[in-house]
């Protein structure tokens, strides 16, 4: 189809593929923390489906537009959100395998913003992606409805929705004391603390305030049980 003076040409996804990629990008989600990656990271996927990515980033966990004229961001709220706080970085990390399948999400993403805006009977600009184009309060219908039981794409946006909360709430691409030393807005959000002045976290204040339950007669020095 012909859109916005591109030619984009939407092939059906290798969904077999894609399954493993995002199985994949799962256990290496849980291996440990990402590398910290270039600002540039993602201009490798273009202009369209950077900003369709951004506001499905945008649209788990919102901020504020970065610049007026934003039209990823939707800025349904003030303060930093997803996007701010490296969702993208962290979708394109070259560790993970899902960045040569970014383009192919984008443009499911897209035709399915499509879909919908022609059973709601909304006129969408043909100069942006067409999830942009959406108002904010349909964008997060659409998405409420992606993560249904019976949607067949439904794996696709839980790792998606997983890396996005992983960027806010953890600061994946980043070692986590740069990130706190950087202001990273997530972390700052959620009130992680500083490390000790040796650069290690030792949380010496149980977050009760009290013991969950009583240290066992028999634990090895180590912590382990005997």
């Amino acid at each position: 189809m012909l859109w916005a003076g591109e030619l984009v040409f939407t092939a059906p996804l290798d969904r077999r593929g894609l399954l493993k990629a995002l199985a994949a990008t799962t256990a290496l989600l849980a291996a440990g923390p990402l590398k910290a990656l270039p600002a540039e990271a993602t201009t490798v996927l273009g202009t369209w489906n950077t900003q369709s990515l951004e506001a499905f980033a945008d649209t788990l966990i919102p901020g504020q537009r970065r610049y007026a004229g934003d039209l990823a961001i939707a800025g349904a709220v003030t303060g930093p959100g997803a996007v701010q706080a490296g969702a993208l970085q962290v979708l394109t990390s070259p560790q993970l395998p899902l960045a040569p399948w970014l383009p192919g999400i984008a443009g499911l993403l897209n035709t399915r913003a499509l879909a919908w805006a022609a059973t709601h009977l909304l006129f969408l600009s043909p100069t942006r992606p067409a999830f942009v184009g959406l108002p904010f309060s349909h964008r997060t219908a659409l998405v409420t409805g992606l993560f249904d039981p019976d949607d067949p794409d439904r794996p696709v946006w839980q790792v998606l929705a997983l890396m996005v909360g992983l960027a806010f709430d953890t600061a994946a691409h980043q070692p986590t004391t740069a990130a706190l030393a950087n202001d990273h807005p997530g972390l700052a959000w959620i009130g992680f603390p500083a490390p000790d002045a040796d650069g290690l976290w030792r949380f010496p204040e149980h977050s009760y305030n009290r013991p969950l339950a009583d240290l066992h007669p028999h634990t090895t020095a180590s912590g382990s049980p005997a």
